[in-house]
């Protein structure tokens, strides 16, 4: 008896961390920036539209790159972006771009920065091989 309370227990907790995270819109084709809270304060965060009629989650993140080097050329300092788009969320920081399915949870890698500072699809970029000295 005890172990089944103990079981029940820890599944309730289980579900309310899942419902308690933040979810994006689901607006098709829409892509948004994401402003969080500032550090200590409460409180939901705020999406504004970036682009409409986006085609896929790529073109999202192409759209925020873009705006986030406008920024940059206009004296910014911030070096990291989110945005969402259908659902999930666009994590954008130095290494490349990521998505997850909410702010707080697990985050897959999707594009990668190219030496020049590009976004493309990890693997796609073919290096020539080194020729041995003769």
């Amino acid at each position: 008896m005890r172990g089944t309370l103990i079981a029940l227990s820890v599944a309730a907790a289980g579900l309310a961390a899942c419902s308690s995270q933040t979810k994006a819109p689901t607006d098709t084709g829409v892509c948004y920036s994401v402003t969080l809270p500032e550090d200590g304060e409460k409180g939901e965060p705020e999406f504004h539209v970036v682009a409409r009629d986006q085609p896929q989650i790529e073109h999202c993140a192409a759209q925020l790159e873009q705006m986030r080097l406008r920024f940059l050329r206009m004296g910014g300092s911030r070096r990291d972006l989110i945005g969402a788009y259908q659902g999930q969320f666009i994590f954008i920081d130095r290494a490349g771009v990521y998505f997850g399915r909410s702010l707080e949870g697990t985050r897959f890698f999707a594009l990668a920065r190219t030496g020049d500072g590009r976004l493309a699809v990890p693997g796609a970029i073919e290096r020539p091989a080194e020729t041995p000295a003769q």
